[in-house]
């Protein structure tokens, strides 16, 4: 099992910026892959970042990034905007197993 714990979220204004943090514990060892889904108010959750795919919404503006050492990945958002206003996921694959963290609030201020 795979624990996956979110954090960074919180409330900014249109332009500003955010970092959010994702760290694994449990059984982090071969952990093959990990990234960020969101999911916005009456909307389908959607793919915003892995190791080789951004969202065409996000392109030049958000950053991933891992740190191996630490079991966490990192998403560095800049320039948001309003409709970048989601719930943001963590999600992380070992063993053809998907895992997900409880999700944390994004919301921009226009």
């Amino acid at each position: 099992q795979v624990q996956l714990v979110e954090s960074g979220g919180g409330l900014v204004q249109a332009g500003g910026s955010l970092r959010l943090s994702c760290t694994a514990s449990g059984s982090v060892r071969s952990i093959n892959a990990m990234g960020w889904y969101r999911q916005a108010p009456g909307k389908q959750r959607e793919l915003v970042a892995s190791d080789t795919y951004y969202a065409n919404s996000v392109k030049g503006r958000f950053t991933i990034s891992r740190d191996n050492a630490k079991n966490t990945v990192y998403l560095q958002m800049n320039s948001l905007k309003p409709e970048d206003t989601a719930v943001y996921y963590c999600y992380a694959w070992r063993s053809g197993a998907q895992y997900w963290g409880q999700g944390t609030q994004v919301t921009v201020s226009s």
